[in-house]
C-alpha cells in the first residue's frame, strides 16, 4: 500500500509539472477574481455603513440601533456637503471597477449603486431645502411618529430614552433651520402653495399643547417597561418635562407662528412646481426619480388618458351588473354614500375587517407565491396628530424581523368610512404588496445590506398595484363592489398620471385636478383633496404606482406568451421580488434573462 501510493504520488507530480504554466495562470485569474469581488463587496459594505451615519432615522427604521441618539441637522451647509461628497467618492470608486470582473449579480449592484450616485447627485441641482415642511412627507411628521413610543424608536431600557431626549435636541436644531430655509425660500420665489400651508398648521399646533398628559411627546414616559427604578423614572420624567417644556414646544409654537403669518402671505396661488424657478427641470427629474424612465410629462399624461378611459369601460360592466340605472358619475356618487358600505361604528371594526380579508385570502397564497415573508405583519389606526391628511401606508419592519411590518389606515370618521376598496387596499399595503415585497428584501441573505433599504417607487409601488390585480385568483373580490373598489383603485392610479402632470406640467389648478378626480372615480370629495395635495407636496411620486404596475403586468405577460406551458407564476413572482427595489429597465432586463434561460431547459 505504501509503494502504491508513492507511485501515485509520482504520477502526480510530473502531472501537474507538465501543466504548471497553465494552472498557474488559471490561480492568478482565479484569486484576481476572488480579489476583485472581495473588494467589491468592501466597497458596499462602506457605502452602506456610511449611509446610515448620514441619514441614522433610516438606521433606526431599519432597526439597527447604535445612531439611535443621532439627529444630524440636513439642513445645514456641512450635512450637505458631506452627503454629496458622499456620492461623488462612491462613483470615483464604482468607476474603478471593470464590470468583465464582476458576477451577474454584482454587476446589477453595481448598476444600481450608480443610479443611486447619479441621481442624488443630480438632486443638488434643485432647492428643496427651500421646502422642508409639508403636510404629508416631511421629516416632523416622522418624528412625530417615533416621539409616540411604538414606532421604531426604541423605549425599552433607561438607554433608550435618554437616547431619545438627545437625538430631539438634534431635532429642535433641524426646526429652527426649517424656519431658516423657508425664509430664504420666500426671497428667492420657493414657497408652498397656500393651501398646503393650511394643512401644516394644525399638524404644528396640536403639538403646542401645554398640558403634559395631552403631549404626544410625553407619550415615553407615560409607558416606561418593567425594570426601571421609581428613581429613575422620576428622573426621566422631569427630563423630557424639561425638554418638552422648554425647548419642543416653543419650537413648535414659533414654527406655527411663522407659517401661519409671515409665510402664508406670501404662500403661493399657483399648484404646480413648474411655478418655481427652474421648476419644469425640477419636475423632470422627479419623474425620472420616481418612475426610474425617461418618460415625458407629456407621454405620462397621454397614458393615463388612456388608461382612464379603459378603466371606465371596466368601471360601466360593474354597474350594469349591480343594475344601478345611472350614469358612471351618478354611480360613483351612489358608491361613496350607499349606507351598506359604511357599516362601521368603532375604529377597532375597520382594523378587524382587514384582519378578515387576510384569513380569507390566506387558503390561496400558495397558489401564487412558494417564498413568504419571516417578518409579522399588523393593521394598525394611524395615530391622530396626523390622522387627517394621511393616506393609508405601510411601514416595514426591522432588518432582523423583530418589528413587525404595519399597515397604518386613517379612521378620522368611522361612521363614514366606507370600505368598498378594503380589499384592494389590504393587497397594496399588506399582502402580498408591500409587506412581502420589502420583507422578502430585508430578510434575503443574498442581497448587500445598502439594497435592503433601497426604495424605487416605480418598482416598489408598482408591485404594489400589481399585487390588487391578484384579488380573484386569491379569492378576493367575489362581492362586485370590492371589485368595483379594485377598480377604483388602478382608476384612482390612474387619475394621477393625468392630475401630476396637469398640475405640474400644464398649468392645472388644484381645483381643476379635484373636478377631474371627482368627475373619474368614486372616492370622497375629502378624500381628493387630500390626495391632490400630497401630490402638489411631492410632484412625480404618483406617477411611479401605473408606471410600474404596467411595466411588471407587461412583463408577466411577455412570460406567459414566450414560455407557455413552461410558465410557473410563482417563478415569476420570485424573479420580480428576489432582487428587491430595483430601476424597472433593471427589472425588465432581469425577467428577458430568465425568459431566455427557462425556454433552454
Amino acid at each position: 500500500m505504501i509503494k502504491k501510493t508513492l507511485i501515485l504520488a509520482g504520477l502526480a507530480i510530473v502531472f501537474i509539472t507538465c501543466k504548471n504554466e497553465t494552472t498557474t495562470n488559471s490561480s492568478k485569474e482565479t484569486q484576481q477574481e476572488i480579489n476583485v469581488s472581495a473588494r467589491f463587496n468592501e466597497m458596499l459594505d462602506k457605502y452602506y455603513e456610511e449611509g446610515l451615519e448620514l441619514n441614522p432615522i433610516q438606521a433606526t427604521m431599519a432597526g439597527d440601533n447604535r445612531f439611535n441618539d443621532y439627529f444630524p441637522n440636513p439642513l445645514a451647509d456641512e450635512s450637505v456637503a458631506k452627503l454629496k461628497a458622499y456620492y461623488e467618492r462612491y462613483t470615483e470608486q464604482l468607476n474603478e471597477f471593470d464590470d468583465a470582473t464582476l458576477s451577474d449579480s454584482q454587476k446589477m449592484t453595481k448598476a444600481i449603486l450608480k443610479w443611486e450616485c447619479d441621481m442624488n447627485l443630480e438632486g443638488f441641482m434643485f432647492k428643496k431645502e427651500y421646502f422642508p415642511i409639508d403636510q404629508m412627507w416631511s421629516i416632523n411628521l416622522m418624528v412625530g411618529q417615533l416621539a409616540g413610543g411604538s414606532s421604531a424608536q426604541p423605549f425599552k431600557t433607561q438607554v433608550d430614552y435618554v437616547n431619545w431626549l438627545q437625538r430631539l435636541n438634534g431635532y429642535v436644531e433641524w426646526m429652527n433651520s426649517a424656519k431658516t430655509k423657508m425664509q430664504e425660500g420666500i426671497k428667492a420665489g420657493y414657497v408652498l402653495p397656500k393651501s398646503l400651508i393650511k394643512k401644516v398648521l394644525p399638524q404644528l399646533e396640536a403639538l403646542t399643547v401645554t398640558d403634559l398628559d395631552q403631549h404626544l411627546f410625553y407619550t415615553p414616559v407615560k409607558n416606561f417597561p418593567e425594570g426601571l427604578s421609581e428613581e429613575d423614572k422620576a428622573r426621566l420624567k422631569e427630563a423630557y418635562k424639561e425638554m418638552i417644556v422648554s425647548r419642543i414646544i416653543p419650537a413648535y409654537k414659533d414654527l406655527h407662528e411663522f407659517m401661519s403669518t409671515t409665510y402664508m402671505e406670501a404662500g403661493r396661488t399657483s399648484s404646480g412646481i413648474a411655478e418655481v424657478p427652474n421648476g419644469k427641470e425640477w419636475y423632470q427629474y422627479q419623474i425620472k426619480l420616481y418612475t426610474t424612465t425617461t418618460m415625458t410629462a407629456d407621454e405620462i399624461h397621454e397614458l393615463g388618458l388612456a388608461e382612464v378611459a379603459r378603466i371606465s369601460a371596466e368601471m360601466e360592466k360593474i354597474k350594469e351588473q349591480v343594475g344601478y340605472k345611472g350614469d358612471l358619475k351618478s354611480f360613483f356618487d351612489y358608491v361613496r354614500n350607499k349606507k351598506e358600505l359604511m357599516p362601521f361604528t368603532e375604529p377597532q371594526q375597520v382594523i378587524d375587517n382587514f384582519n378578515a380579508i387576510h384569513e380569507r385570502m390566506k387558503p390561496q397564497i400558495e397558489r401564487l407565491f412558494d417564498v413568504k415573508p419571516k417578518t409579522a405583519f399588523e393593521v394598525k389606526r394611524t395615530e391622530a396628530f396626523r390622522e387627517k391628511s394621511a393616506s393609508a401606508e405601510y411601514n416595514p419592519g426591522s432588518l432582523d424581523g423583530t418589528r413587525p411590518g404595519i399597515f397604518y389606515t386613517p379612521i378620522p370618521n368611522v361612521t363614514k368610512y366606507n370600505m368598498y376598496s378594503d380589499e384592494s387596499l389590504f393587497l397594496h399595503e399588506a399582502i402580498p404588496g408591500h409587506h412581502y415585497q420589502i420583507s422578502l428584501t430585508q430578510e434575503s441573505t443574498e442581497l448587500p445590506k445598502f439594497r435592503k433599504t433601497l426604495w424605487y417607487s416605480g418598482y416598489g409601488e408598482g408591485w404594489a398595484l400589481y399585487s390588487e390585480s391578484l384579488g380573484k385568483e386569491l379569492g378576493l373580490y367575489t362581492d362586485p363592489y370590492q371589485y368595483f373598489g379594485m377598480l377604483g383603485a388602478e382608476m384612482h392610479r390612474a387619475i394621477r398620471l393625468v392630475v401630476d402632470t396637469g398640475l405640474h406640467s400644464k398649468g392645472w389648478t388644484r381645483e381643476q385636478a379635484i373636478q377631474y378626480s371627482l368627475d373619474n372615480e368614486a372616492e370622497s370629495e375629502a378624500s381628493i383633496t387630500s390626495e391632490i395635495e400630497r401630490y402638489m407636496a411631492n410632484p412625480g411620486q404618483a406617477l411611479s404606482y401605473k408606471i410600474g404596475q404596467l411595466k411588471i403586468r407587461a412583463l408577466r405577460d411577455r412570460a406567459q406568451k414566450e414560455l407557455g406551458e413552461k410558465f410557473d407564476i410563482r417563478k415569476f413572482h420570485n424573479q420580480v421580488l428576489e432582487t428587491g427595489c430595483v430601476p424597472l429597465a433593471l427589472l425588465e432586463n432581469k425577467i428577458d434573462s430568465w425568459i431566455s434561460k427557462t425556454k433552454q431547459n
